[in-house]
């Protein structure tokens, strides 16, 4: 990756993480999480299964959240970001739970020379393949940590929707490559997707890459890893999109009365 691209998403993922962090923000809710309640999806908990004594390695961990929701399902947890203001408040959040997950800040594509062992699980979730530039490095990084017969697990927004112009939603214009390309797409953001819509940082350019699903599951096979199943929904766990609106599960959707496309996928894969 082109070291400007990732300094400038790093400076703005550390941005995020404190604001974030804060105990008023809604669409995190830390308090509640310190309460006891779970940030893990229904589809994930279902889809992994008992993870009592298992080691999970979360990619892409933010600061922790989910990581720390798998510790309370009974794994033994170990988080990685880049940014090394989310996993300061991992850390912090880890003491404030009363729990005992490890946290480790790097890069994941140099993730070999900062963490050592194998996983039982590989696990990453939601909003996170679109700022890898090297899904084939990504892949080998996943098969380098999972042990034989270990599963890899994700969750993310479908490629299909990142096509449409971010900025005019409800016209569905297609304006960006479903395919993936070198060069990254370009934006300015004022404030997270957290914020809805609010702007609360100073203006600042980020980089992110599409991946296709043949790109993402290819990649992962010639990695090594065997395709358990791949799932496609017509809902998010994001209310990210002004065109869902809340189900009952909690979960956003396209009303019943329009055209369906997916919104989220998963994966699950075996070494």
């Amino acid at each position: 990756m082109d070291e400007k691209y990732f300094e400038a998403n790093k400076k703005m993922w550390n941005e995020f993480a404190k604001e974030h962090f804060k105990t008023e923000s809604d669409y995190y809710n830390v308090r509640e999480f310190l309460e006891g309640k779970t940030t893990l999806r229904k589809f994930e908990l279902e889809d992994i299964g008992n993870v009592q004594g298992k080691k999970l390695l979360h990619l892409q961990c933010h600061f922790g959240l989910d990581t720390l929701s798998w510790e309370r399902e009974g794994a033994f947890v170990t988080g990685v970001d880049f940014s090394d203001e989310a996993i300061k408040l991992a850390k912090q959040l880890t003491e404030q739970a009363n729990l005992k997950a490890n946290f480790i800040q790097a890069n994941i594509y140099d993730l070999k020379d900062a963490l050592s062992g194998e996983f039982d699980i590989v696990y990453t979730s939601i909003g996170v393949l679109c700022w890898l530039n090297d899904l084939k490095k990504w892949a080998e990084i996943i098969a380098h940590f999972l042990k034989s017969g270990g599963i890899f697990y994700v969750a993310d927004g479908h490629p299909f929707l990142h096509v449409f112009d971010y900025d005019n939603e409800e016209n569905f214009e297609v304006t960006h490559n479903y395919f993936h390309t070198n060069e990254p797409m370009e934006f300015v953001s004022e404030g997270s997707y957290a914020s809805q819509g609010e702007k609360h940082m100073e203006p600042h350019k980020e980089y992110e890459w599409n991946h296709s699903l043949s790109e993402i599951i290819n990649s992962l096979i010639n990695a090594g890893l065997k395709i358990q199943f791949l799932k496609e929904y017509p809902f998010t766990a994001m209310k990210g999109y002004s065109f869902t609106i809340e189900n009952s599960d909690g979960y956003y959707e396209i009303p019943k009365d329009k055209v369906q496309i997916p919104l989220i996928f998963t994966i699950k894969a075996m070494k």
